[in-house]
This record gives C-alpha cells, structure tokens and sequence, in this order.
C-alpha cells in the first residue's frame, strides 16, 4: 500500500509538472503568434501570486501578465500587494536586473576613495550626460565610500573621445572630477593610450541591459536609475552593508 501510495503521489506529480508545461506552451505559442513585433523572445513564463494571472518574461527584461490562454493582457502596469503595499512587478524587475557586485569588472573603473571607502558603490556613466553631472556633485559629499567608474560614452562620439582623454589622463580621477564638477577639458590622450576597457564597459552595458546614465549599483545586488540625491543614496549604501 506505501509502495502503491508513492507510486500515486509520483503520477500526480508528474501529470500537475505536465499540465503546466502545456499551460505555458499554449501562452507562449499565442503571445508570439499574435505579437511577432513586440515580442521577440519569451523568457520565462510562470504562475503569478494570482489564480488564473501568469507572469510573461521576455526579451530580457520585460514582463507582461496574461491570463492562461494568452488571450487578455496586463501590459504596462504592476501587480500590487495590498497587505504589504508592495510593488511585486518593480521587486521582480529589480530582481533581474541586479548585478553580482563581487564580479564587476573594477580593474575597467576609475575608482575614487572618500574617506575610509570602505563602502563601495559603482556607478556607469557618460561625461556628456547632465544628470550624471548633478549626481557627481551630490555623491562628492557622501564620506567612507569607494566610488568605481565605468564610463559608457553611448550619448555619440564626444563622448567616446572624452572618456578616452579621461581614461588616458596620468590622474584619471582628477581629469574625471575636474570635467564633472568644474567644467574642466580633460586634455588629449596619447595616441598610443590603450582605452579598450571602455569598449568593455559598453558591453558589459549592452549585456546587462544599462540603457541610461547614471546608473547605479550596490554591493548587494541593488540597481538603481537615475541621479538619486545624495540621501538616498546614503541610504542605499546603510541598507547594502547590513546585507
């Protein structure tokens, strides 16, 4: 009887595993039938908190809910929480987009110790880009962090060319925040200068989908767009190091 209990348990098993799979093969067979522009691969599809609601991942980072004939749409909204007034969609999408601090590429960073910098943040930028500018002035006051660079010239070629002079500069770290905060010219690199850590930055970019500037990244996995004031940030910095 225990041996014929199990054998029962193992078929449920197996017949719940294959009703999902056919459940998310018909989601997937309809979305990218009936959507071939907007959808060009379908990541991942799985059961939401909500009965009867699947999450649809894909192209990389984006997510969509359907119901489970893929036949009506949640596109461009989040699903909600309301016990805990929690944003499940922004906590998921945060989720794929965080990066392992401890396999940064720093040696390919411009690396700036503010007191004792024994916290640490990366940040991704463009010396063209404004608000990377605002958000240099706001994190120049934050004490006991190392602040690493990645330059990511993707706003046209004056900023491919002043992130090489940058880069190429004896002191990178002056020539990038004496550009930043004071407007000053970083002067013209050797010729000889070996600046391929920027095409790496661009595809480190390009693979974990970093479209904007600045953009920012914690020691435990948090990922944050945009020049965040400096209390934020801060606090940002407090919550990774209990992590």
């Amino acid at each position: 009887m225990i041996f014929f209990s199990r054998l029962a348990v193992a078929g449920l098993v197996l017949c719940f595993s294959t009703a999902l799979w056919a459940q998310e093969a018909v989601i997937r067979k309809v979305l990218m039938e009936r959507l071939p522009g907007q959808i060009t691969k379908i990541d991942e599809v799985t059961r939401s908190p909500v009965a009867g609601v699947w999450e649809v991942r894909f192209n990389g980072t984006e997510i969509l809910y359907s119901d489970d004939k893929g036949e009506f749409l949640f596109v461009n909204g989040s699903l909600f929480d309301s016990k805990t007034r929690t944003d499940l969609t922004e906590a998921r999408i945060e989720k794929l987009l965080s990066i392992d601090f401890d396999k940064l590429p720093l040696k390919d960073a411009i690396a700036i110790k503010q007191g004792s910098g024994a916290r640490k943040m990366a940040v991704f930028a463009d010396p063209n880009c404004g608000y990377c500018k605002r958000f240099e002035r706001d994190i120049a006051g934050i004490k006991d962090v190392t602040i690493y660079t990645f330059l990511i010239p993707i706003l046209g070629p004056d900023s491919a060319l002043k992130s090489r002079n940058i880069w190429c500069a004896k002191d990178s770290v002056k020539s990038w925040r004496g550009w930043m905060l004071d407007n000053v010219n970083p002067g013209t690199a050797e010729a000889g200068c070996n600046a391929s850590a920027i095409e790496r930055n661009l595809a480190f970019s390009r693979t974990h989908r970093i479209n904007g500037t600045p953009a920012v990244l914690f020691e435990d996995g948090t990922r944050k767009p945009g020049a965040l004031p400096a209390a934020a940030i801060e606090q940002l910095l407090v919550a990774a190091s209990k992590k």
